[in-house]
């Protein structure tokens, strides 16, 4: 298990030192706690922010006047990404459904993504992934461990399909990257303001991040992107 020690630290978080501030960037399933925390992160650096969710009633709190709007919207409907992804500089994907089937949910996404903003002229997309399919060796994922609960690994499937999809119809209009959180993406994990990645790999040490610092990872791949194309696990 190879470290990309190259981006083992994240910025500060809310600092923007040295960021291209003033983007826009465009969040679907804002509600969600990754999606939160990616508001608020894109927020305190000085970037607007199109918070897209199911309910706008529901997530009222995440408007702030000033640079986060909330939105009603779609992310499995390629007219709804396009309609609201016009005009933004990147897109990041924290949505999930857990009353739909994980293949059929994320590959839906993934391909309005894909369609909306190649329509909307959005050339970046960062998307959630999920540890168990990273490798543990080459060609050796860890939902493929004979012991791997069977409905751990149908999710999980979902999430290869989605990478499968993205590799085989994104084109090169859009630079998307999908960022993997380690097995323990727990609320109450203290924030570390750092961050450590790999390319596919799962990566050594406890296996567990703050939102917060998830959120740093995907602001600086938005900011400075140095990764494209592949799983970018990320831990502290």
């Amino acid at each position: 298990m190879s470290d990309d020690t190259s981006n083992d630290a994240g910025t500060g978080a809310g600092t923007g030192a040295g960021s291209d501030t003033d983007k826009k960037i465009i969040v679907f399933g804002a509600g969600g706690r990754v999606g939160r925390a990616a508001v608020a992160e894109a927020a305190a650096r000085g970037h607007r922010v199109t918070a897209v969710v199911r309910d706008p009633a529901k997530y009222a709190d995440l408007e702030d006047g000033v640079a986060v709007t909330v939105v009603r919207g779609d992310v499995t409907d390629a007219e709804s990404v396009a309609l609201l992804a016009s005009g933004h500089d990147a897109a990041v994907n924290a949505s999930v459904r857990l009353d739909v089937p994980s293949a059929e949910y994320f590959t839906a996404a993934a391909r309005a993504l894909v369609t909306g903003l190649r329509r909307a002229g959005v050339g970046r997309l960062l998307t959630l992934g999920i540890a168990t399919t990273l490798e543990t060796e080459p060609g050796v994922r860890l939902m493929d461990a004979p012991e791997f609960p069977a409905e751990w690994r149908a999710f999980a499937q979902g999430h290869v399909a989605e990478f499968e999809l993205l590799t085989a119809e994104a084109g090169p209009e859009l630079d998307w990257l999908m960022v993997v959180p380690p097995l323990d993406l727990a609320q109450d994990a203290p924030p570390t303001g750092r961050y450590r990645t790999a390319i596919g790999t799962v990566l050594d040490g406890p296996g567990r991040i703050a939102h917060t610092d998830l959120a740093l990872a995907l602001l600086d791949e938005i900011e400075r992107p140095r990764h494209g194309r592949v799983q970018l696990a990320v831990s502290v």
